[in-house]
């Protein structure tokens, strides 16, 4: 080969692989445009407010399209314009993606450990400050409300529960709950602090008292340092990217005081406990140092 025709094959070689690299390290538009799930997650996150990007996509995405699929729509972002003008759509829309699944004294072993001991505990200095964090319709917050009454009758006691749907926010306010919400309730704390009605049950004025609720979105809420002796934190992170997840943990260990307990679901976990201050008392139980 002479050295003109090495030259010229230097040159087109370098010239290819150039190409390549910019085609692989340049904005693929033909991607992006066929991704309606991210389109659709910016969009529905202005309409509502609520970030699918922060939760795991896999599970998410599943569900978004078997969801609309139902409803014969195949690319999410042909449903946006419906979102905005059914309301019936986007409230069955967020009720499947929002996992607002919830009951009274829902995993009752959790609730026999606090009410054996660890609320006593938590109220050696005088009072219990508490949060359900990702509420849903209240089940959690007036169930614990009950349970403080039994366990540490006398000490002042204050619950906030939030959640990022506001629909669920409002619903809990009103402290009604029906019969399958309080299908493995004890028969006899459901007498005591609830009235019967022709729909279900309905909160007695002892259990309102104590509890509060907020419209709030759990990746951004920061409460300040030992705001709480409890958080429940149940069944809400499981579809959080982890990172989210382990974020999330960190703000709320961070928003225990000393000596307080963090509750999390029968299926999630916290990566690394000991590095937030955080240690295992009961599964599912931690307790800061």
């Amino acid at each position: 080969m002479s050295e003109r025709e090495i030259r010229t094959f230097q040159r087109t070689a370098i010239t290819r692989h150039r190409g390549h690299d910019a085609a692989l390290s340049g904005p693929k538009s033909d991607l992006v445009a066929a991704d309606d799930y991210i389109s659709f997650c910016h969009g529905l996150r202005k309409l509502c407010g609520i970030d699918l990007t922060q939760y795991k996509r896999p599970q998410m995405e599943r569900r978004l399209r078997s969801f609309f699929a139902r409803q014969g729509i195949s690319k999410l972002t042909d449903s946006l314009d419906r979102l905005r003008t059914d309301k019936q759509l986007l409230d069955d829309l967020l009720d499947r993606v929002t996992i607002n699944v919830s009951q009274l004294w829902r995993h009752p072993d959790q609730w026999a450990r606090l009410e054996g001991g660890l609320l006593k505990d938590l109220a050696s200095g005088g009072r219990v400050r508490a949060w359900s964090a990702g509420c849903s319709y209240g089940a959690e917050a007036y169930t614990l409300a009950a349970v403080c009454i039994q366990a540490i009758p006398g000490v002042p006691v204050r619950i906030l529960g939030t959640d990022i749907d506001q629909r669920m926010v409002a619903r809990a306010k009103t402290g009604a709950f029906t019969a399958e919400d309080a299908r493995s309730a004890p028969a006899g704390a459901m007498e005591r602090w609830y009235e019967k009605t022709a729909t279900g049950w309905q909160a007695k004025p002892a259990l309102r008292s104590l509890t509060q609720f907020e419209v709030g979105d759990l990746l951004k809420l920061e409460p300040p340092a030992s705001s709480y002796e409890l958080i429940m934190c149940r069944n809400t992170v499981i579809y959080f990217a982890d990172r989210i997840r382990d974020e999330l943990h960190a703000r709320l260990a961070h928003a225990l005081r000393p000596g307080g307990v963090l509750v999390i679901g029968g299926t999630e976990r916290i990566s690394d406990a000991a590095a937030l201050g955080l240690a295992t008392i009961h599964p599912f139980i931690y307790r800061k140092s």
